[in-house]
């Protein structure tokens, strides 16, 4: 393992000289720094070692287009959440054209005896969009992007231009109102099709 040849440097000035001469040197170094930390990450959510050297690397691109672009305060912290969110990219890209929202979805709706209620893709799609559909404008902006377009908190607060903590905000109130949606639906589908 290589020595920290700037083990005496911050990461603060490390990050700053980085802005002001643009050589990745410095960035290189910070990386150096955490490569056992976001190997760690990838490691904890991936599982696989194979794909927990991938996932640095394109963690290590990542930093590298993004870093000059924002305000960090504390590397180490917004290196983790990077690497955090690249991981669960990849987990739900995985996961194939199912989007999580559906599975997600589907984890707390239950019968009248409690016991989960399995729903068909084509169920599930149709009570989906329907209730999508009663989601407030931004709910429905972020939640689609989110869940179905498969971007990051980040992405979604640059294409819609709301702050990162509305993002997760409205993502999160709108699942919770999609959950609630497909429910009542569903109990007014057992009620028609009772009578």
């Amino acid at each position: 393992m290589s020595k920290d040849r700037y083990h005496d440097i911050s990461d603060k000035e490390l990050l700053q000289r980085f802005r002001q001469t643009e050589d990745s040197e410095w960035l290189g170094a910070l990386l150096e720094r955490y490569t056992l930390l976001l190997f760690g990450v990838c490691m904890k959510y991936l599982k696989e070692e194979n794909d927990a050297r991938d996932c640095v690397q394109q963690i290590f691109l990542k930093v590298i287009q993004e870093a000059g672009r924002y305000e960090i305060n504390y590397f180490k912290s917004w290196l983790y959440m990077v690497a955090k969110n690249q991981c669960l990219t990849i987990l739900r890209d995985r996961k194939g054209k199912t989007p999580v929202a559906l599975t997600d979805l589907n984890a707390p709706l239950a019968d009248s005896d409690n016991s989960p209620q399995p729903l068909s893709d084509e169920v599930t799609s149709e009570l989906l969009e329907a209730a999508l559909k009663e989601l407030n404008s931004e709910q429905y902006n972020c939640v689609t992007l989110f869940y179905l377009k498969k971007n990051t908190y980040q992405q979604v607060s640059e294409i819609t231009g709301y702050p990162l903590l509305k993002v997760k905000s409205h993502i999160q109130n709108g699942k919770r109102n999609l959950r609630i949606s497909i429910q009542k639906k569903l109990a007014q589908n057992a009620t028609r099709d009772a009578g």
